[in-house]
């Protein structure tokens, strides 16, 4: 007696007609009438009274049914327990895109294992892989109509100011968004994310949006941008692998003042303890250092998902 020929009895117990359990099975008819006639001669049993009325169960088929319900959800209890197990075991797959928080993985430990991706890519790629179930989790940035779409929960870890590089020294003093260049780049499989967001925070403030075609929204290329437009220039959350030369520095920018919003992505439906782990872990860890509380005067897209949390 197989668990496999208990499912078909169950099906054909329940729907007691052969060919609407062949279609709930998706087998052919045939075959699941030969696994039947192989489990009554297995049991020495008749399990169903087949006539031209239909299908009725058997006293013996009555005894079965019960049993074979019992064996079955027991069967299907141990494989989700194995499964769960299992799961609990390996470690979670995250990505990134350029940021992640000092120790992330001994903020999830012991209870979580985390493996952090090698392939840092950009975050519309970040957010595909999750959705396909390639990465259980992923540091990205999202807007609100991109993560439904996708079936992603998207958690905020941190809302990241975005100061100016310009030509000049390091300061304090704040540039007004409205006199800020921004830059967007004509390669769409890179800087998709960015482009959207530099391309609305410029329509918004009024700012310049100068067109580029050379990756120049990060490293040196960025830096030779900003001298070229000897002005300032709003510098995107890719962090600088090259080091900001000598005769350009940093400016906050105001009114308003742009924010970058980090979320934790995971898909909607991963209800697994790890997930739930990671993220409540890390948003505790946002949490204490201010990094989910926004200054005065801050920017977001209108479609960030977001907005409503840093309102309140």
């Amino acid at each position: 007696m197989e668990l496999r020929q208990l499912r078909y009895f169950v099906a054909v117990a329940e729907e007691l007609h052969f060919g609407r359990a062949a279609r709930r099975l998706h087998i052919s008819g045939p075959a699941l009438s030969q696994q039947i006639i192989a489990l009554e001669r297995d049991l020495g049993a008749p399990l169903f009274l087949r006539d031209r009325r239909g299908v009725q169960l058997t006293g013996a088929g009555r005894a079965l049914l019960a049993d074979a319900r019992q064996i079955l959800a027991l069967a299907d209890g141990a494989r989700e327990r194995v499964r769960q197990e299992a799961e609990a075991a390996s470690p979670l797959r995250l990505g990134y895109v350029s940021w992640l928080p000092d120790g992330l993985r001994a903020l999830v430990a012991p209870a979580v294992s985390l493996r952090v991706d090698d392939w840092v890519l950009p975050s519309h790629t970040q957010a595909d892989r999750v959705a396909e179930g390639t990465l259980d989790l992923a540091l990205a940035w999202i807007e609100a109509r991109e993560a439904a779409a996708k079936g992603l929960s998207a958690h905020l870890i941190w809302a990241e100011p975005l100061p100016a590089v310009y030509p000049g020294v390091t300061t304090g003093e704040p540039v007004p968004a409205a006199r800020v260049t921004v830059l967007a780049d004509a390669d769409e499989s890179a800087w998709s994310s960015w482009n959207r967001y530099a391309v609305e925070f410029a329509t918004h403030v009024g700012a310049k949006l100068v067109e580029i075609d050379d990756g120049g929204v990060t490293g040196e290329a960025f830096y030779a941008h900003v001298r070229r437009i000897n002005a300032p220039v709003l510098a995107s959350p890719k962090r600088h692998t090259a080091a900001v030369p000598p005769g350009l520095g940093h400016r906050p920018v105001a009114r308003p003042r742009p924010l970058w919003t980090w979320s934790l992505l995971h898909r909607a439906d991963d209800e697994r303890p790890g997930v739930r782990h990671v993220v409540e872990s890390l948003e505790a860890y946002a949490r204490g250092r201010g990094w989910t509380t926004a200054p005065p005067g801050w920017w977001l897209p209108a479609d960030d998902p977001h907005r409503t949390a840093l309102e309140t």
